[in-house]
């Protein structure tokens, strides 16, 4: 029983520095999220065309940094003021706006499970932290721009996303179409980019403005 006991703790201690290992090899490739991974063992369809940043229209990785975590270039992995921002909320019984940064997204999709909870969460923020120490800030949403799930039937990262709502390649997009993307990130099951609603629409001026705008700064550079 102890050895058996041992074995557990290996596994479970291995499982979790795991992520730590494959972080320095994620600089180069094409990884595949855990959601990806489900789909692909349960034989459901996974549509997904890696793109380099630089070959995405400028637009999107504007919008998405506006949409999803505006302090993208300032922070280390974490934005500790959204997260004092969520814990203010929950004391006071407000329902929680979420704080999760780009990295922690990341993080979340290369190794971790979606849906909320304190275990995922305590994963999630060291290995953010991790991630955003040894890969530059390109390449940390360079992944996120080829992962994050971006339509309702298998449809993952930028290129697959935009060819599904749009009928064109992530690189010939314009800008509202970058935003109307960028606005139905945090659940591309119930939101449509291909047939908006008020709300999406609402969204996706408000990520345009901010993407246009000089507080959205462009740590991540391009090849000119």
């Amino acid at each position: 029983m102890r050895r058996l006991f041992r074995w557990v703790v290996l596994v479970i201690v291995g499982l979790v520095l795991l992520p730590y290992v494959l972080t320095p090899l994620y600089s180069a490739g094409h990884p595949v999220s855990t959601l990806m991974v489900g789909r692909y063992l349960s034989g459901e369809p996974v549509i997904r065309t890696w793109m380099d940043i630089d070959t995405i229209a400028p637009a999107l990785p504007r919008s998405v940094v506006a949409a999803e975590d505006a302090k993208f270039c300032f922070h280390s992995g974490i934005d500790w003021d959204s997260v004092q921002d969520v814990l203010e909320d929950a004391q006071d019984g407000e329902v929680s706006r979420g704080g999760s940064t780009i990295t922690q997204q990341v993080a979340k999709n290369l190794f971790l499970w979606p849906g909320r909870s304190f275990v995922r969460k305590a994963l999630e923020f060291p290995l953010a932290l991790w991630i955003d120490y040894i890969l530059p800030k390109k390449r940390i949403l360079e992944l996120y721009l080829n992962v994050a799930e971006l339509g309702p039937a298998g449809q993952f990262g930028a290129d697959a996303g935009a060819r599904y709502a749009f009928g064109r390649p992530a690189s010939a997009l314009s800008a509202h179409e970058a935003a109307l993307l960028a606005s139905i990130l945090p659940n591309p099951v119930t939101r449509s980019a291909r047939k908006p609603g008020p709300g999406v629409r609402r969204l996706a001026s408000t990520y345009a403005l901010r993407a246009r705008s000089a507080e959205i700064s462009d740590c991540w550079g391009r090849n000119r």
